[in-house]
């Protein structure tokens, strides 16, 4: 199992340079520790995570690591326009010389940003899957043609082309279709912090009905902190995950209220409770932490476990990435 860094740019101290610059150092601390990879999650119209532009964030961590794989957390393609995407991630791949792992996610549960960009939350799914599938073509072929319900070419080829062929690709969704396009393409998946380990398993199960060979390539990202001991850990993390949760819970009602359908938000599904946050986090002492993440591994048969470390202080975190490599990742 690899070792990854989750990367959501918050902005604790209201100070956007600052935030920037604290997550660039704790990716540099991430490398130096010998983590094999960083994700950096998309957000938009939010003052506490600071990373709209993802692909400009991952060309500047290019810049200044030299070993670290640099994945995206997701792109939420419905957003972007496809041909465009496909240029900058050739681009960036070539930058970070072959370090790069997209992943892709429809967008959501955020109606703010459906609204502002156009998309319905309906089309949401449908657009991500034809995307990735004309961008596939357009990283690999030339005189690509192209007639999607939502995207069209004709004959045409980018520049520049990769350096991977292919780029490892992820998918954030537990939608049967999605997980399905997934398993088919021998794309991965990916497992945001709040999703219930049931529906994750239900997740990796589908995935293995349509591609038993496949399945291990399963990113798992969860809120961390690991302390000397379970009252340390949780409350230096306690700050963080009640905002979370305060934030993610007034959100959540909005969409139940504009979308009857979705899908409840609760303990088998998707839940922002406090104490559901921090049990399905790891978060704890050493023991507790090593403990929580064997129990992933043998439920899911993890590829990456990308840790979000969870304290408002830089120095707390890293002194937490420093005790977890110290302490707990030669134990799992």
């Amino acid at each position: 199992m690899k070792t990854g860094l989750f990367c959501n740019y918050e902005n604790h101290h209201l100070d956007a340079r600052r935030t920037i610059f604290e997550q660039v150092l704790l990716v540099k601390e991430a490398e130096s520790l010998g983590f094999e990879e960083a994700w950096v999650t998309e957000h938009h119209f939010n003052e506490f995570n600071l990373s709209p532009s993802i692909l400009l964030l991952l060309a500047h961590l290019a810049g200044v690591t030299s070993q670290i794989r640099l994945g995206t957390a997701a792109v939420l393609l419905p957003f972007h326009q496809p041909i465009r995407v496909a240029e900058d991630i050739a681009t960036l791949d070539n930058l970070c010389s072959g370090r790069l792992a997209f992943g892709v996610a429809k967008g959501g549960p955020f109606p703010q940003q459906n609204k502002h960009f156009g998309v319905t939350t309906q089309e949401s799914r449908t657009r991500m899957l034809e995307s990735v599938a004309l961008i596939q073509k357009l990283l690999y072929e030339t005189d690509v043609s192209f007639n999607g319900e939502y995207y069209q070419c004709e004959n045409l080829t980018i520049h520049p082309q990769p350096l991977q062929k292919p780029i490892p690709i992820y998918v954030a969704s537990g939608d049967d279709d999605a997980v399905k396009f997934a398993a088919e393409n021998s794309f991965g998946l990916m497992g945001g912090p709040p999703f219930s380990l049931e529906r994750l398993r239900k997740t990796v199960n589908k995935y293995r009905e349509f591609n038993s060979s496949g399945a291990e390539k399963f990113l798992l990202a969860r809120f961390f902190f690991v302390g000397k001991t379970h009252d340390e850990a949780v409350n230096e993390a306690l700050p963080f995950i009640r905002h979370f949760s305060k934030e993610m819970t007034a959100n959540s009602t909005q969409v139940m209220q504009k979308s009857p359908q979705q899908p409840a938000f609760d303990r088998t599904n998707i839940c922002f409770d406090e104490d559901y946050l921090i049990e399905n986090s790891i978060i704890g002492d050493v023991n507790g932490c090593r403990d929580k993440i064997k129990k992933f591994q043998d439920e899911l048969d993890l590829s990456t476990l990308a840790l979000k470390p969870s304290s408002f202080s830089l120095q707390k975190n890293r002194e937490s990435l420093q005790r977890y490599n110290q302490e707990v990742r030669n134990y799992v």
